[in-house]
């Protein structure tokens, strides 16, 4: 027999880049919540069990900055 876990996966969303990332964390973080998810926005809380890292792949600036704050 399945049960359903009562556990809610905790998702903290990084938005690194320009006002387009930004909007589409915000638009992402709207669908998880709909689906009954956990979402923070750049919480300094070190409590989420899923991180997702919004970023820009196209500025060598902005690929530097994804990864340090990946790091």
């Amino acid at each position: 027999m399945r049960t359903k876990s009562t556990n809610k996966n905790k998702i903290n969303v990084i938005t690194l880049g320009c006002s387009k990332n930004v909007y589409d964390s915000e638009v992402l973080m709207g669908q998880l919540a709909a689906n009954k998810m956990d979402v923070e926005h750049e919480s300094e809380k070190d409590d989420a069990n899923i991180v997702v890292i919004n970023t820009c792949g196209f500025i060598d600036n902005a690929k530097e900055e994804s990864i340090n704050t990946i790091l």
